[in-house]
């Protein structure tokens, strides 16, 4: 169990930093690494928590010995197969019928940060990939972590601290889900206008026997010899006898001389 030791410990997800082929991005996770007392198992734990506050945990039993055993829960995988090669990598092998179905390799970066890559397959078939990574979880423990440990007394430098680093968390993450609001604003922002330019191009290689104002309601319409014209007249009111191929849209001019469709 000494290639584990770099291993063992929690984790906190960096949200931003990971790729997600298959499910939604979390806003928060952790993820634990810990020896099963008396044992040679390894217990596996993960929660996260989706951008709509829905949230999720999961937890399994392991021995890491490279040998093909047996696993717990059987909807997931009939086997199991984990293994370090090294001390700064770490990888599970879910089998079932036989077929791997799933790899999760943990890698420890030069960072000193946790990288843990997930390929699997889809319900169509088709294979995915989700990366995350994660730093090591400070803590301000009153008592040993394990049996053999040092003594560990709670003092006011490290309440501060510990108080300190919470409250940095909430605060960081709390900006960063704003920035990514903003973002997102910024990305509907940007769809709509990238909408209005291409509609205004349109429009002004249309045919025009008029000068539009704006704020008017315009009838934008497709000939039968495919381009385009701009009338002030509903296809209601054309009614069956519309000499146009198909009508297009309602639009209106606007002040900065775009056009949006109503």
């Amino acid at each position: 169990m000494v290639q584990a030791y770099n291993f063992l410990a929690s984790w906190q997800l960096f949200p931003e930093k990971g790729t997600y082929e298959l499910g939604e991005r979390p806003k928060s996770g952790i993820y634990k690494i810990e020896s099963v007392p008396d044992s040679k198992q390894l217990l596996i734990y993960h929660n996260w928590v989706s951008l709509e506050n829905k949230a999720f945990a999961a937890d399994y039993k392991i021995i890491a010995d490279g040998e093909l055993n047996e696993f717990e829960n059987i909807q997931m995988a009939d086997k199991v197969q984990a293994a370090f090669p090294d001390s700064i990598s770490f990888e599970i092998h879910f089998y079932k019928k036989g077929e791997v179905m799933l790899h999760i390799v943990h890698e420890i970066m030069p960072n000193g940060y946790l990288r843990i890559t997930q390929q699997g397959y889809k319900e169509d078939g088709n294979s995915y990939t989700n990366t995350e990574v994660y730093h090591k979880q400070l803590s301000v423990l009153p008592y040993s972590a394990s049996v053999a440990g040092a003594v560990i007394k709670a003092n006011e430098e490290g309440i501060i601290k510990h108080k300190a680093l919470t409250a940095m968390e909430e605060q960081t993450n709390m900006q960063l889900e704003q920035i990514r609001k903003q973002i997102e604003l910024l990305a509907l922002q940007a769809h709509e206008i990238q909408q209005r330019k291409e509609l205004s191009m349109m429009i002004y290689n249309a045919k025009l026997s008029f000068k539009p104002n704006i704020g008017q309601t315009y009838y934008l319409y497709e000939k039968n010899d495919g381009n385009s014209m701009l009338s002030l007249v509903s296809p209601k009111e054309w009614g069956k006898s519309s000499p146009f191929k198909k009508f297009v849209a309602a639009v209106q001019l606007l002040a900065d001389h775009t056009w949006k469709e109503l």
